[in-house]
């Protein structure tokens, strides 16, 4: 279980998240949605460590994440991050240098998958095929905690499906998966649960049948409700 307390963090004066707070559980899938600017890539940099809250902490199984945290949370960057010299299947190679739950052989399954050529430079890739690369060898580790931030960014409708279809196959009981988007009606079908950010304030956190089913409103009138 991965826990956020109360945590606050702001940018020179701006504050880019307040108060928040939300719990991930393994086995659910979870939204986390807003407009740009909301916070939630913050929040996710937060949970990987990778920038360090002004107050409140963030726990993972009840000890405060830190740099050894990260051989447990798998974290993927809206930026590209892999030298252009590499090829794809360099990508495995690095990953494979620094994360033990690193997976070669799923890897290389997701690669065939998604029908990319190992030997493809990463420099020659285009906005869909890198967003696939990227997805993949997130997605090949065997991590507690899985963050995708915009996974669907820059890929075609048909790419999505595979790659929605991934993280659906590859979910397990044993992790806990946070994906943020602003593409609503996409993140619909195979979302759990649904974490609502604005102006940097956790405003609702939401079961998505629950929701269907107790207030009879799709994710998406929901999110039209909330935020518009």
């Amino acid at each position: 279980m991965l826990e956020v307390n109360h945590v606050n963090k702001s940018y020179g004066g701006k504050k880019a998240l307040q108060d928040f707070s939300c719990v991930l559980e393994p086995g659910e899938i979870y939204g986390l949605l807003g407009a740009n600017g909301s916070g939630k890539t913050t929040l996710m940099k937060l949970i990987a460590n990778l920038i360090l809250p002004d107050s409140g902490e963030i726990l993972l199984n009840g000890t405060p994440v830190s740099a050894a945290s990260r051989a447990h949370i798998a974290y993927m960057s809206t930026e590209p991050y892999f030298y252009p010299y590499m090829k794809i299947k360099d990508v495995g190679e690095y990953y494979r240098d620094f994360f033990a739950d690193f997976s070669q052989e799923t890897y290389r399954e997701i690669l065939d998958a998604f029908q990319l050529n190992p030997n493809l430079r990463t420099k020659s890739l285009s906005s869909g095929m890198m967003a696939k690369v990227k997805v993949a060898v997130t997605m090949s580790r065997k991590a507690d905690v899985i963050l995708l931030d915009e996974p669907l960014n820059g890929i075609d409708l048909i790419a999505r499906d595979q790659v929605m279809d991934l993280i659906i196959s590859r979910a397990g009981h044993e992790s806990a998966l946070l994906l943020s988007s602003h593409l609503v009606e996409e993140m619909e079908r195979f979302i759990s649960k649904a974490i609502f950010v604005k102006d940097g304030n956790m405003i609702a956190d939401l079961d998505v049948e629950e929701l269907r089913v107790k207030e009879g409103l799709s994710l998406a009138e929901k999110y039209r409700q909330l935020l518009a």
